[in-house]
């Protein structure tokens, strides 16, 4: 391991392109929740894989999707069809708090395709018949799923990406709020941190780029700085600045056009934003619009989970945790772990305590972390790891609930 070097993340808004459509798909995956429950339909058996694509005052949402009575209208043949209208109103309203209500982009004008179907049959088979020869259901696909946790911050997430994601989650809540001229922010930004790190360990911020959406077009770089500064040193506080600290605040100019007016976004590309920003493996699976019998989702949180408390316990500084599933197979395949040379035990008994105190069959994840609910829209900015669990059951995932179990199982 190297000791001192500089290492780089970046975050983007929840009005970035991309992001707007993993807010809409994670709102979907919500609304199939909500209704299973209204319409007594087992939240166990939904299934959704909705996928977003957004551009100028245009929505498309399509995808494959299991659903309860309640969205479902019947056609002048008198068969089920799927009702757009309450997939419709979410997308909207998901697009409102986002913030969108310009020419190009408004919550109210833009047009909405929904191009929902019902699940393959053999996939479904693959997932349901598994259950019923194994006691549990099967993996929705096959694949390969990190966790990540480190020291480096009290959230134990990696301190580049840790600090972007303060930056615009400060800078929108501002926005929001309407706070002097920072009301006048738009929706759309990306910040990117530079970390120096000195053996080993997070020393300063040696570089930061904010870009970020304005609704005045008379604002230069030098207006957007003197606005955005304050909070950039907020969210910065438990961390230095470096003297030569290299500031790019809006380097193009002008951002006045943004969001999907600017560019066109679509579910699932900001894959490393939305884990560990470069400094650990990534499978490859995005989260959004996914029920969690999709292991690209559950299994990442998963991985997250053990990973968190196996730094949490004193066993490690650092611990990547992957997991890999077969489609239909309930088991994973492999566990592996890597404590990166500064683990205080074996790595071969982590993966023997971690399989012990965790069921990791997609059923067993579920039910451990209570994934069954609309608990997504939230995960879909600003990171689905290193936020507080919440009373809802959000971030499940960031407890430090099997500190005491895994200690107990390496003992043994």
């Amino acid at each position: 391991m190297r000791s001192s070097y500089l290492f780089t993340s970046e975050s983007v808004a929840e009005g970035h392109p991309d992001k707007v459509c993993d807010r809409i798909s994670d709102e979907i995956v919500d609304l199939v929740y909500r209704e299973a429950v209204k319409s007594k339909v087992d939240p166990w058996s939904v299934r959704i894989a909705c996928e977003t694509l957004a551009t100028t005052n245009r929505v498309v949402i399509a995808g494959e999707v299991r659903l309860p009575p309640s969205l479902l209208k019947k056609d002048k043949d008198g068969n089920d069809v799927i009702n757009p209208s309450k997939f419709k109103s979410a997308a909207r309203k998901a697009i409102r708090d986002i913030g969108y209500e310009q020419d190009g982009f408004h919550w109210k004008t833009a047009k909405i395709d929904v191009l929902l179907h019902s699940q393959s049959a053999d996939i479904a088979q693959g997932v349901d018949n598994a259950a019923d020869k194994q006691g549990d259901e099967g993996a929705g696909d096959q694949g390969i799923m990190f966790g990540y946790a480190c020291r480096e911050t009290s959230e134990l997430m990696p301190a580049p990406l840790y600090y972007s994601h303060r930056i615009l989650a400060l800078l929108a809540d501002a926005r929001k709020k309407g706070e002097g001229d920072a009301g006048k922010l738009g929706p759309d930004a990306k910040s990117q941190v530079t970390v120096r790190y000195v053996d080993g360990k997070p020393a300063d911020v040696a570089s930061i780029v904010l870009s970020t959406q304005h609704l005045d077009e008379s604002w230069d770089s030098k207006k957007v700085r003197q606005v955005v500064e304050p909070y950039i040193r907020e969210a910065l506080h438990d961390i230095k600045i470096a003297d030569d600290c290299v500031w790019y605040i809006n380097p193009t100019g002008k951002f006045v056009i943004g969001g999907p007016d600017g560019d066109a976004g679509l579910t699932g590309r900001k894959i490393i934003v939305d884990t560990y920003g470069g400094a650990a493996p990534h499978g490859g699976g995005a989260f959004s619009g996914k029920d969690t019998t999709k292991v690209d989702r559950s299994a990442a949180y998963a991985a997250r989970y053990l990973a968190k408390n196996v730094v949490a316990a004193g066993f490690a500084d650092r611990c990547t945790i992957q997991l890999s599933y077969a489609i239909g197979v309930a088991q994973p395949l492999s566990v592996y772990v890597d404590l990166h040379g500064t683990g205080k035990v074996s790595e071969d008994a982590v993966e023997e305590a971690v399989r012990k105190v965790m069921d990791l069959s997609p059923s067993g994840i579920r039910r451990h972390l209570d994934l069954n609910k609309p608990i997504y829209a939230k995960t879909a900015a600003y990171g689905h790891f290193g936020r507080k669990a919440g009373r809802d059951g959000s971030f499940a995932w960031e407890r430090l609930d099997l500190v005491k179990a895994l200690k107990d199982a390496l003992k043994n």
